[in-house]
């Protein structure tokens, strides 16, 4: 039978991505494949992605997992069969024979004879109670045996079981990049409160017709969008980075949302916020968190950003510092919504309070313009009517 074999490469995927690494492979080798199906995973440093077979056959591994390659490298091989072209048999295949057969199994050792019931005995009565052997008996050891409480052994090892977990990529890369801003920037982190009592009133009032004429929900990150695209307008430092010794402003806002997903946190970009209306930075929002929570998002859909909103208040957080998402200058940070007594027109009431804080790199930012820059939003959030005008 004639067999024709189809190359598995890595494919591009991203501009500036020019190496991955093999996270896993999801068949083994030797194993069948139908068209289609998920061969491996990939990891960058922003993102993971998968490759699927274009044809079916049986599949050859030539690198193993957790191996780091450059894109356009050969990694797999598919064996098809030409003659017939039928799909594969779920039946597993004969595993594909390696470059390097495996050393067989050494014979297992014997077996020592138990001792003799007299020379366990003898043994026994002889060994000492502690566990190195080498070392002299305590004095108290010389008391009778009725008065000794029974020793105890404790060990220094773990209490119970582990495991280990090969970190991901895109986990190394978070890390590095975290430790690198907190070592780099001079970091500050200024806080508000936020009464969400008016914007919870609009939008109880409105969310309903709102998602009849639109199609989408009214939710309160997109308000918090709104209101952080306004603000920057009046403060473009906020939205500025730092390249070398020059200090680069955006006159546009590209958004990162933070998003918690299953293989970790992700913050896709919303393109040009700053001139999308309400509802479609609501519907924006929704399809790049239901990519994220799928792990369908592109490494494209992630880069860039000039300022990022991150909300630890989905899981229940009062206060936090959020770390700067760099090369960004800032990040809003939202948190959960509690009910507080506040001094309002000179009374003691009761009201959805919600603490914000902005983290910003110091080296640009000053204090002022920071402290400024989180009363403007809070003001837009206090009076959500305010801007919804040009909508």
């Amino acid at each position: 039978i004639l067999m024709a074999t189809l190359d598995v490469v890595i494919p591009a995927v991203g501009e500036s991505i020019t190496e991955v690494v093999i996270g896993k492979w999801f068949k083994k080798n030797g194993e069948s494949v139908r068209m289609d199906d998920m061969l491996c995973e990939l990891e960058t440093d922003k993102a993971t992605m998968e490759v699927n077979a274009e044809q079916a056959g049986i599949l050859e591994i030539l690198i193993p997992e957790g191996t780091t390659v450059a894109v356009g490298a050969l990694v797999a091989r598919i064996q098809t069969d030409a003659a017939e072209g039928g799909p594969a048999s779920d039946a597993p295949a004969a595993p594909v024979a390696s470059a390097a057969a495996a050393p067989a199994a050494a014979p297992p050792a014997p077996t020592a004879a138990p001792p003799a019931p007299a020379a366990a005995a003898l043994a026994m009565s002889s060994a000492p109670s502690v566990p190195d052997s080498s070392a002299p008996l305590a004095s108290s050891s010389l008391a009778p045996a009725s008065n000794r409480p029974d020793p105890i052994v404790r060990s220094s090892g773990p209490s119970g079981p582990q495991r280990r977990e090969r970190m991901s990529q895109l986990r190394k890369t978070i890390a590095r990049r975290l430790v690198a801003v907190k070592n780099e920037t001079a970091m500050l982190t200024t806080f508000n409160e936020v009464n969400m009592g008016p914007l919870m009133e609009m939008r109880s009032r409105y969310k309903d017709s709102f998602k009849e004429r639109y199609g989408v929900g009214l939710g309160f990150m997109s308000l918090f969008a709104k209101a952080v695209c306004l603000a920057l307008r009046e403060f473009p430092v906020i939205n500025a980075g730092l390249d070398g010794e020059d200090l680069v402003y955006h006159d546009y806002v590209d958004l990162s949302i933070a998003v918690s997903a299953p293989r970790g946190l992700m913050v896709p970009v919303v393109r040009g916020a700053d001139h999308l209306a309400l509802h479609e930075i609501e519907r924006e929002i929704a399809r790049l968190a239901g990519k994220a929570r799928e792990g369908t998002l592109s490494v494209d859909e992630m880069a860039g950003g000039t300022f990022t909103i991150t909300n630890g208040g989905v899981f229940g957080s009062m206060l936090s510092t959020p770390i700067i998402n760099a090369p960004q200058s800032a990040i809003l940070g939202m948190h959960n919504i509690v009910e507080r007594p506040i001094a309002l027109q000179g009374q003691v009431v009761i009201r959805p309070i919600m603490y914000i804080a902005l983290s910003y790199d110091h080296r640009l930012i000053d204090g002022k313009d920071s402290v400024s820059f989180l009363v403007r939003v809070k003001e837009f959030l206090e009076d959500p009517y305010r801007m919804l005008i040009e909508i």
